[in-house]
Protein backbone atom coordinates (compact mmCIF):
# COMPACT_ATOMS: atom_id res chain seq x y z
CA UNK A 1 0.00 0.00 0.00
CA UNK A 2 1.59 3.42 -1.03
CA UNK A 3 2.43 5.63 1.48
CA UNK A 4 -0.42 8.48 2.10
CA UNK A 5 0.85 12.25 1.85
CA UNK A 6 -1.37 15.36 2.41
CA UNK A 7 -0.33 19.27 0.49
CA UNK A 8 -0.99 21.89 2.15
CA UNK A 9 0.02 25.49 1.15
CA UNK A 10 0.29 23.69 -1.95
CA UNK A 11 1.00 26.49 -4.38
CA UNK A 12 1.42 24.88 -7.71
CA UNK A 13 2.14 21.17 -6.63
CA UNK A 14 6.04 20.92 -6.40
CA UNK A 15 5.61 19.13 -3.44
CA UNK A 16 3.15 16.83 -5.06
CA UNK A 17 5.25 16.14 -7.37
CA UNK A 18 8.52 14.86 -6.14
CA UNK A 19 6.32 12.53 -3.87
CA UNK A 20 4.04 11.11 -6.57
CA UNK A 21 7.41 10.68 -8.39
CA UNK A 22 8.27 7.97 -5.42
CA UNK A 23 4.69 6.17 -5.54
CA UNK A 24 3.16 7.93 -2.77
CA UNK A 25 -0.54 9.04 -2.99
CA UNK A 26 -1.64 12.38 -2.34
CA UNK A 27 -4.96 12.51 -0.59
CA UNK A 28 -5.67 15.93 0.61
CA UNK A 29 -4.34 19.24 -0.87
CA UNK A 30 -4.72 22.61 0.24
CA UNK A 31 -4.55 26.39 -1.50
CA UNK A 32 -6.13 29.62 -1.52
CA UNK A 33 -5.05 31.47 -4.37
CA UNK A 34 -6.95 31.15 -7.46
CA UNK A 35 -4.65 31.22 -9.70
CA UNK A 36 -2.10 28.69 -8.32
CA UNK A 37 -5.61 26.19 -7.54
CA UNK A 38 -5.93 26.58 -11.72
CA UNK A 39 -2.38 25.70 -12.26
CA UNK A 40 -2.14 22.89 -9.92
CA UNK A 41 -5.77 21.52 -10.88
CA UNK A 42 -4.21 21.52 -15.17
CA UNK A 43 -1.05 19.81 -13.82
CA UNK A 44 -1.94 17.45 -11.45
CA UNK A 45 -5.73 16.39 -12.17
CA UNK A 46 -3.78 14.18 -14.86
CA UNK A 47 -2.04 12.18 -11.87
CA UNK A 48 -4.20 11.99 -9.59
CA UNK A 49 -7.76 12.28 -10.38
CA UNK A 50 -9.01 10.85 -6.92
CA UNK A 51 -7.74 13.80 -5.12
CA UNK A 52 -10.17 16.23 -7.32
CA UNK A 53 -12.89 13.77 -7.51
CA UNK A 54 -13.24 12.98 -4.34
CA UNK A 55 -13.49 17.05 -3.23
CA UNK A 56 -10.06 16.64 -1.39
CA UNK A 57 -8.82 19.87 -2.87
CA UNK A 58 -9.72 22.27 -0.24
CA UNK A 59 -9.53 26.28 -0.62
CA UNK A 60 -8.65 27.37 2.61
CA UNK A 61 -7.21 25.96 5.28
CA UNK A 62 -9.05 28.03 7.87
CA UNK A 63 -11.56 25.78 6.80
CA UNK A 64 -10.72 23.01 8.27
CA UNK A 65 -12.74 23.35 11.50
CA UNK A 66 -12.70 19.45 12.39
CA UNK A 67 -9.60 18.10 10.83
CA UNK A 68 -9.83 14.70 12.42
CA UNK A 69 -13.04 14.05 10.06
CA UNK A 70 -12.69 16.74 6.96
CA UNK A 71 -8.64 15.22 6.42
CA UNK A 72 -8.36 11.69 5.43
CA UNK A 73 -6.01 9.33 7.42
CA UNK A 74 -2.52 9.91 5.79
CA UNK A 75 1.02 9.46 6.55
CA UNK A 76 3.09 12.76 5.65
CA UNK A 77 2.15 16.06 6.04
CA UNK A 78 3.80 18.37 3.50
CA UNK A 79 3.75 22.26 4.16
CA UNK A 80 5.54 24.58 2.07
CA UNK A 81 3.50 27.33 4.46
CA UNK A 82 3.48 31.23 4.29
CA UNK A 83 6.95 32.47 4.37
CA UNK A 84 6.55 36.37 4.08
CA UNK A 85 6.10 36.98 7.67
CA UNK A 86 9.80 35.34 8.12
CA UNK A 87 11.28 36.23 4.73
CA UNK A 88 14.12 39.27 4.54
CA UNK A 89 11.68 40.84 1.74
CA UNK A 90 9.02 40.75 4.12
CA UNK A 91 8.26 42.85 7.30
CA UNK A 92 10.03 40.14 9.96
CA UNK A 93 6.59 40.14 11.86
CA UNK A 94 6.76 36.77 13.01
CA UNK A 95 3.87 35.02 14.66
CA UNK A 96 2.22 38.39 16.01
CA UNK A 97 -1.35 37.95 14.88
CA UNK A 98 -2.46 41.59 14.93
CA UNK A 99 0.89 42.17 12.53
CA UNK A 100 0.06 39.20 9.69
CA UNK A 101 -2.23 36.62 10.44
CA UNK A 102 -0.23 34.70 7.76
CA UNK A 103 2.33 33.83 10.44
CA UNK A 104 0.36 31.65 12.37
CA UNK A 105 -0.31 29.75 9.73
CA UNK A 106 2.09 27.63 11.32
CA UNK A 107 -0.33 26.54 13.91
CA UNK A 108 -2.83 25.39 11.45
CA UNK A 109 -0.66 22.83 10.42
CA UNK A 110 -0.14 22.30 13.81
CA UNK A 111 -3.74 21.95 14.32
CA UNK A 112 -3.87 18.84 11.64
CA UNK A 113 -0.84 16.95 12.75
CA UNK A 114 -2.40 16.84 16.76
CA UNK A 115 -5.47 15.67 15.35
CA UNK A 116 -4.30 13.36 12.60
CA UNK A 117 -1.15 12.25 14.25
CA UNK A 118 0.66 11.46 10.99
CA UNK A 119 4.23 9.46 10.98
CA UNK A 120 5.79 12.59 9.42
CA UNK A 121 5.91 15.30 8.52
CA UNK A 122 8.20 17.73 6.01
CA UNK A 123 7.85 21.53 5.86
CA UNK A 124 9.61 24.19 3.97
CA UNK A 125 10.41 28.02 4.56
CA UNK A 126 12.70 30.11 3.88
CA UNK A 127 16.37 30.20 5.35
CA UNK A 128 15.71 33.23 7.35
CA UNK A 129 13.25 31.63 9.37
CA UNK A 130 15.88 30.21 11.73
CA UNK A 131 17.58 33.65 12.36
CA UNK A 132 14.19 35.05 12.50
CA UNK A 133 13.38 37.30 15.86
CA UNK A 134 16.77 36.28 17.15
CA UNK A 135 15.67 32.64 16.64
CA UNK A 136 13.02 33.04 19.04
CA UNK A 137 10.31 32.22 16.13
CA UNK A 138 12.58 28.91 15.38
CA UNK A 139 12.32 27.71 18.79
CA UNK A 140 8.76 28.34 19.11
CA UNK A 141 8.26 26.18 15.81
CA UNK A 142 10.85 23.59 17.23
CA UNK A 143 9.52 23.46 20.87
CA UNK A 144 5.91 23.37 19.55
CA UNK A 145 6.54 20.37 16.99
CA UNK A 146 8.80 18.35 19.52
CA UNK A 147 7.54 18.59 23.02
CA UNK A 148 4.36 19.60 22.49
CA UNK A 149 3.08 16.93 19.77
CA UNK A 150 5.59 14.61 20.29
CA UNK A 151 7.54 14.42 17.37
CA UNK A 152 11.41 14.64 16.60
CA UNK A 153 13.00 17.29 14.94
CA UNK A 154 15.93 18.14 12.32
CA UNK A 155 16.51 21.06 9.79
CA UNK A 156 18.93 21.99 6.77
CA UNK A 157 19.25 24.49 4.98
CA UNK A 158 18.98 23.20 1.32
CA UNK A 159 20.09 24.92 -1.71
CA UNK A 160 18.56 23.95 -4.90
CA UNK A 161 21.82 23.49 -6.38
CA UNK A 162 22.71 21.13 -3.93
CA UNK A 163 20.54 18.48 -5.69
CA UNK A 164 21.36 19.41 -9.79
CA UNK A 165 19.39 22.16 -10.33
CA UNK A 166 21.23 25.38 -11.44
CA UNK A 167 19.71 27.88 -8.87
CA UNK A 168 20.42 28.86 -5.25
CA UNK A 169 17.44 29.04 -3.68
CA UNK A 170 18.34 27.87 -0.23
CA UNK A 171 15.54 27.24 2.18
CA UNK A 172 14.85 25.47 5.29
CA UNK A 173 13.92 21.79 5.55
CA UNK A 174 12.33 20.92 8.41
CA UNK A 175 11.77 16.76 9.47
CA UNK A 176 10.12 15.14 12.29
CA UNK A 177 8.93 11.62 12.68
CA UNK A 178 5.91 10.54 15.36
CA UNK A 179 7.61 9.80 18.60
CA UNK A 180 4.22 7.44 19.32
CA UNK A 181 6.36 5.12 17.14
CA UNK A 182 9.07 4.56 19.34
CA UNK A 183 10.77 7.15 21.26
CA UNK A 184 14.03 5.78 20.70
CA UNK A 185 13.51 6.50 16.86
CA UNK A 186 17.36 7.07 15.17
CA UNK A 187 18.08 10.37 14.05
CA UNK A 188 17.34 10.67 10.71
CA UNK A 189 20.10 11.90 8.12
CA UNK A 190 19.36 14.33 5.55
CA UNK A 191 20.40 13.38 1.53
CA UNK A 192 23.70 14.21 0.73
CA UNK A 193 24.72 17.25 -2.03
CA UNK A 194 24.35 15.55 -5.30
CA UNK A 195 26.08 17.36 -8.90
CA UNK A 196 24.44 19.73 -11.29
CA UNK A 197 22.45 18.33 -13.90
CA UNK A 198 22.78 20.92 -16.30
CA UNK A 199 23.82 24.26 -15.74
CA UNK A 200 22.43 28.10 -16.83
CA UNK A 201 24.43 27.83 -20.56
CA UNK A 202 22.07 24.23 -20.67
CA UNK A 203 19.02 25.79 -19.14
CA UNK A 204 19.55 29.01 -22.06
CA UNK A 205 20.78 26.99 -24.87
CA UNK A 206 23.59 29.39 -25.10
CA UNK A 207 26.83 30.01 -23.14
CA UNK A 208 25.84 31.75 -20.37
CA UNK A 209 27.88 34.31 -17.38
CA UNK A 210 26.82 31.92 -14.96
CA UNK A 211 26.68 28.31 -13.96
CA UNK A 212 24.02 28.58 -11.04
CA UNK A 213 21.63 30.99 -11.58
CA UNK A 214 19.57 33.12 -9.33
CA UNK A 215 17.01 32.59 -6.79
CA UNK A 216 13.57 32.95 -8.37
CA UNK A 217 12.01 35.66 -7.00
CA UNK A 218 8.16 36.95 -6.81
CA UNK A 219 9.12 40.36 -7.29
CA UNK A 220 11.27 42.74 -8.79
CA UNK A 221 11.30 41.58 -12.39
CA UNK A 222 13.07 43.94 -14.98
CA UNK A 223 16.18 45.11 -12.51
CA UNK A 224 18.94 45.13 -15.01
CA UNK A 225 22.25 42.78 -15.18
CA UNK A 226 23.78 45.08 -13.03
CA UNK A 227 21.28 45.86 -10.46
CA UNK A 228 22.12 44.23 -6.84
CA UNK A 229 18.23 43.38 -7.17
CA UNK A 230 18.69 41.56 -10.16
CA UNK A 231 17.44 37.87 -10.38
CA UNK A 232 15.67 37.97 -14.04
CA UNK A 233 18.33 39.15 -16.48
CA UNK A 234 21.34 37.12 -18.05
CA UNK A 235 24.23 37.70 -19.87
CA UNK A 236 23.99 34.77 -22.79
CA UNK A 237 26.32 34.94 -25.73
CA UNK A 238 27.52 38.52 -24.74
CA UNK A 239 23.67 39.92 -25.00
CA UNK A 240 21.06 40.49 -22.31
CA UNK A 241 18.45 38.02 -21.77
CA UNK A 242 15.16 37.91 -19.89
CA UNK A 243 14.08 35.18 -17.70
CA UNK A 244 10.67 33.74 -19.31
CA UNK A 245 8.48 30.79 -17.25
CA UNK A 246 9.88 28.27 -19.59
CA UNK A 247 13.22 28.52 -18.47
CA UNK A 248 12.21 29.34 -14.69
CA UNK A 249 10.07 25.84 -14.72
CA UNK A 250 13.42 23.96 -15.75
CA UNK A 251 15.53 25.79 -12.95
CA UNK A 252 12.68 24.71 -10.53
CA UNK A 253 12.72 21.08 -11.76
CA UNK A 254 9.43 21.43 -13.25
CA UNK A 255 8.74 18.43 -16.21
CA UNK A 256 8.79 20.22 -19.64
CA UNK A 257 5.03 18.93 -20.43
CA UNK A 258 4.16 21.43 -17.47
CA UNK A 259 1.26 23.72 -18.27
CA UNK A 260 0.85 27.58 -16.64
CA UNK A 261 -2.47 28.67 -17.73
CA UNK A 262 -2.14 32.22 -16.69
CA UNK A 263 -0.37 34.55 -17.50
CA UNK A 264 3.44 34.69 -18.05
CA UNK A 265 3.49 37.63 -14.94
CA UNK A 266 1.41 34.83 -12.51
CA UNK A 267 3.29 31.93 -14.15
CA UNK A 268 6.37 33.76 -13.12
CA UNK A 269 4.91 34.78 -9.53
CA UNK A 270 4.10 31.31 -9.01
CA UNK A 271 7.47 29.57 -9.89
CA UNK A 272 8.85 32.26 -7.45
CA UNK A 273 6.87 30.62 -4.84
CA UNK A 274 7.13 26.92 -5.62
CA UNK A 275 9.67 24.68 -3.98
CA UNK A 276 12.45 23.32 -6.34
CA UNK A 277 11.24 20.22 -7.18
CA UNK A 278 14.26 17.85 -7.04
CA UNK A 279 15.59 18.69 -4.00
CA UNK A 280 12.41 18.42 -2.00
CA UNK A 281 12.49 14.55 -4.41
CA UNK A 282 15.83 13.98 -2.59
CA UNK A 283 14.53 14.60 1.07
CA UNK A 284 11.24 13.31 0.14
CA UNK A 285 13.25 9.90 -0.98
CA UNK A 286 14.96 10.01 2.78
CA UNK A 287 12.00 10.44 4.35
CA UNK A 288 10.12 7.20 2.80
CA UNK A 289 12.91 5.37 3.53
CA UNK A 290 13.04 6.21 6.67
CA UNK A 291 9.50 4.73 6.92
CA UNK A 292 10.45 1.75 5.33
CA UNK A 293 13.21 1.06 8.04
CA UNK A 294 11.47 2.02 11.43
CA UNK A 295 8.18 2.07 10.96
CA UNK A 296 5.29 -1.15 10.73
CA UNK A 297 6.56 -2.66 7.38
CA UNK A 298 3.04 -3.56 6.67
CA UNK A 299 2.07 0.27 6.15
CA UNK A 300 4.80 1.71 3.95
CA UNK A 301 5.73 0.43 0.67
CA UNK A 302 9.00 -0.24 -0.01
CA UNK A 303 11.58 2.69 -1.45
CA UNK A 304 14.80 0.79 -1.97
Amino acid sequence: MAVKFIDLFAGIGGFHLAFHDLGAECVFASEINPHARKTYETNLKKISPELFESGNFNDDILKIIDPAAQVPDFDVLCAGFPCQPFSQAGYKRGFSENLDSRGNMFFRICDIIKAKRPKAFFLENVRHLIKHDNGRTFAIIKKTLEDDLGYTFKHKVVKASDHGLPQHRPRVFIVGFNKDYGDDLPEFIFPEATPLKKTMSDIWGGECSREVGYTLRVGGRGSGLHDRRNWDAYLVDGKERRLSSKEGKEMMGFPSNYEFPVSEVQALKQLGNSVAVDAVEATAKSILKYLEENFAEEEVKKYA
